[in-house]
């Protein structure tokens, strides 16, 4: 061991923090730390990165130090009741009740956040009609392989960037229309949940289609979600679809707490103007309605051009490192893991809905 990383080594150890250290590497004068905060909320992280670095600079001054801070929460976790996915914690359906406000680029830029706080992530994309996770992540073209599990052939998701990946998009080619009426796609959409072999995950994110249809009520029938997360733009176009996508999970038959309204494209603010903010779509208009339907506002995120060419190239803007976007994902996240901890602490566990006509009627199953 280098004398370097003893004295890291040491100086956790004064500091009563050893048994937090995930990992430890030197190379020459730099000292890469991955440690664990087991606080979600933001203030408790900047208030364990102040102290540590305060505390290398003073103690071990020729050191260069680059420091990982991650989430580990033991937060009350919900036992699911019936049609649960072995091995998955929490499921969070991200949704939009109109198409067009980003959602998908939400959701991939969230999950990616996720793991990079530490956390197992799974990504399910939902939309059967427009997925868009395999070019999102790079992965276009790529197919998840067959393996055995207790004798059965299951699916084993594309993983890319950390993140296990399901997506119709898989499976059709890339210029091939999905042309299927509702109980096809409900059925693939079964298959993708139910014949593959996620392993272990903290979070499962599903990434639904815009609209309240049938894909949805599939998804609230065949798992128990923990929590939804609405994302919308400030137009009040958007905002009255959205205000529908909240009614329906608060609905009494399928009672899906909902983690607080995500508003995106608040605002542009041009490179060569960076103090000037142009409210495009209106101002604060998922803030307000957050407030009238008394959920969480989880953060706004800029209209920014390099969130865009990061999706369309398929390496989400979240991975860039000491970036502002990154940085404002990295906090709505924040916030949605402390808004979920709540619910588990204070909510009983979700349970899946039986459809019982394609009216959309549910009803709690038993």
């Amino acid at each position: 061991m280098s004398n370097l990383k003893s004295q890291a080594i040491a100086l956790l150890e004064e500091l009563g923090v050893e048994n937090w250290m995930k990992n430890i590497q030197v190379m020459g004068d730099k000292i890469i730390l991955d440690i664990v905060s087991h606080s979600p909320a933001m203030h408790e992280r900047k208030r364990l990165e102040q102290a540590l670095k305060a505390a290398f600079a003073e103690q071990l001054p020729q050191a260069q130090l680059k420091l990982n801070i991650l989430v580990e929460t033991h937060e009350k976790k919900p036992e699911i009741k019936g049609n649960e996915i072995p091995g998955v914690r929490n499921i969070i359906a991200i949704s939009s009740g109109k198409g067009g406000v980003g959602k998908s680029t939400v959701s991939a830029n969230i999950a990616i956040s996720l793991q990079k706080m530490g956390f197992k992530v799974g990504l399910l994309d939902a939309d059967i009609y427009g997925p868009s996770m395999p070019t999102m992540f790079d992965v276009e073209g790529a197919q998840p392989h067959s393996v055995q599990v207790e004798g059965k052939s299951k699916m084993k998701p594309v993983e890319s960037y950390g993140v296990k990946l399901l997506s119709i998009g898989f499976f059709a080619g890339t210029d091939q229309a999905v042309v299927w009426r509702g109980p096809m796609a409900s059925k693939a959409l079964q298959q993708m949940i139910r014949d593959a072999h996620w392993g272990e995950l903290d979070f499962l994110l599903v990434d639904l289609p815009p609209g309240t249809g049938d894909i949805h009520l599939s998804i609230v029938q065949q798992i128990p979600i923990t929590g939804a997360v609405i994302v919308s733009t400030p137009q009040h176009i958007a905002l009255a679809d959205a205000r529908k996508g909240v009614a329906m999970f608060k609905m009494e038959a399928i009672n899906v707490p909902v983690l607080g309204i995500i508003e995106n494209m608040a605002y542009f603010t041009p490179p060569e103007l960076p103090e000037n903010k142009y409210y495009i779509f209106g101002q604060n208009g998922a803030k307000n309605l957050a407030e009238k339907l008394d959920i969480p506002f989880l953060g706004e995120i800029p209209l920014v051009q390099s969130i865009r060419e990061a999706a369309d190239v398929g390496r989400p803007a979240a991975l860039q490192d000491d970036s502002t976007v990154a940085d404002v994902y990295e906090k709505i996240t924040q916030n949605i893991v402390v808004s979920l901890v709540e619910r588990n602490d204070t909510l009983p566990p979700t349970e899946a809905v039986r459809i019982t006509n394609m009216a959309g009627c549910a009803a709690v199953k038993k």
